[in-house]
């Protein structure tokens, strides 16, 4: 039989959390009282063997749910096979399932230039410190450069995105679930120009009205002209007077001759938070000019969708980019130049729908150009030229099936108007005068051109 001995077995754990977790690692300490100077030899119960004998003091180990019992442990002298102490006082371990973090936010939006606060908490048990994710919860945990900690379980961010916490306590670091995620909207105030009028009118200044999607007291507007850039998009450069912005939300240009592109954004406050620029606008001119210029082979307003144009931005096109506006807002610069018979020029499929195409290098705008795509291959399209007509020059405008010109009893309109119903196949116009100026349309066979503008420029 075993010897009894008189020291007392003490079993402990740690964390000593009074709840722990399925996976949380556990570690039971075994002391002798009074038998500092004895070695001992451990045996525990309630571990994964009937029988489990160590060297060390402690034993440690994944808590599972499967795992919930009764731990004791008891000390061997370890020259003395006989001599046991007394079991220690049992510890009760019952693993509960892995806890899940909540996350809550204050507000849903990030307000302008301000942030919101989220707290992470852990319902079940204590000790809990805590992680922080954004916009993918398997990526590394924010830090204090991603947003300001206010506690362990608050912080405070000024950027969008989705958030994620979760919990974590002991060494190694055992993980609550992630949180649900939570959706925060930055509230991006963008600028919006709104300009008129989009084509220059001799005599008629450019107005500019800068708008914020929340608009409040204490704006201040500022105004800028873009400046192509070739490999990349534009950069700004202020309007004179708009240094240090203007109360006003409008600006005029007077006296604009040639295409040219703006954008606005506003500012408040000390320091200055300035909302993102404005996408930039456009005031386009037709005439042309002999610094950069655009031209258009066939010279014709409409075209049928997927037919084929030359467009050349002048002798060192390579060095210039196309730039084209569509009427649904969409701007895009495109197109690789080629050469052909030694002209730098592209060869340009016509999309369906009015387009705005003009000419850029690093320092200027050229010519604008409408150009309208027929959709119809059953359609007609009308003859005009793409360019405005200097008064005194003549002009002929047609009417054009996919395959031919149409060569007699064709209706044309201008301004919705019938000025011409006779036999004859195109409308002449021996010198034109700014009365000819207008919308043109012509009819043939029961089938209607889409509408062009003709301008007519002074000598």
């Amino acid at each position: 039989m075993a010897a009894d001995v008189s020291n007392e077995a003490v079993l402990t754990r740690q964390p000593s959390w009074p709840q722990v977790f399925s996976g949380e690692r556990v570690t039971l300490t075994c002391e002798i009282v009074g038998g500092e100077n004895t070695k001992w030899v451990y045996e525990w119960s309630g571990t994964k063997s009937y029988i489990h004998w160590t060297y060390n003091d402690y034993y440690f180990f994944s808590v599972l749910e499967s795992n919930s019992r009764d731990y004791m442990c008891r000390g061997r002298r370890i020259e003395d096979l006989y001599s046991l102490t007394e079991w220690s006082k049992a510890i009760s371990l019952s693993a509960s399932h892995k806890p899940q973090a909540l996350l809550n936010a204050d507000v849903r939006d990030i307000p302008v230039g301000g942030s919101v606060t989220l707290s992470c908490s852990v319902n079940q048990s204590s000790g809990w410190e805590y992680f922080w994710y954004r916009d993918n919860k398997s990526s590394e945990p924010l830090s204090k450069e991603d947003a300001a900690f206010r506690s362990n379980g608050r912080i405070s961010v000024s950027l969008g995105g989705l958030y994620w916490c979760r919990g974590g306590r002991g060494d190694p670091v055992y993980y609550t679930e992630y949180s649900e995620p939570v959706g925060i909207r930055k509230n991006e105030t963008k600028a919006v120009l709104i300009l008129s009028p989009s084509w220059l009118i001799p005599g008629t200044s450019v107005i500019l009205n800068c708008k914020v999607q929340h608009p409040s007291v204490g704006w201040k507007f500022f105004w800028y002209k873009t400046v192509p850039k070739v490999s990349g998009n534009y950069s700004y450069e202020l309007l004179p007077g708009s240094t240090s912005g203007t109360e006003q939300d409008s600006y005029i240009i007077h006296g604009q001759t040639h295409t040219a592109g703006y954008a606005c954004r506003a500012g408040k406050g000390d320091p200055v938070y300035y909302t993102e620029y404005s996408e930039p606008k456009f005031v386009w001119s037709g005439d042309l000019h002999s610094a950069l210029s655009l031209t258009v082979n066939p010279d014709t307003v409409q075209h049928f969708h997927n037919d084929f144009v030359l467009l050349s931005c002048g002798e060192n096109s390579s060095e210039r980019r196309l730039s084209r506006y569509s009427e649904d807002g969409f701007l895009e610069h495109c197109c690789r130049w080629g050469t052909k018979n030694g002209s730098t020029r592209n060869v340009h499929g016509i999309r369906y729908g009015t387009v705005v195409y003009w000419c850029e290098s690093g320092s200027a705008f050229s010519n604008a150009v409408n150009i309208t795509g027929q959709d119809d291959d059953d359609g007609i399209i009308l003859v005009s030229p793409v360019h405005p007509v200097t008064e005194g020059d003549s002009v002929i405008l047609g009417c054009k099936l996919r395959t031919e010109n149409v060569l007699s009893d064709v209706l044309f309109y201008k301004n919705d108007r019938l000025i011409q119903s006779d036999a004859r196949g195109e409308l002449s116009i021996p010198a034109v005068s700014k009365t000819d100026e207008g919308l043109y349309k012509c009819q043939y066979s029961g089938k209607e051109s889409p509408q062009s503008w003709m301008a007519v420029k002074c000598k």
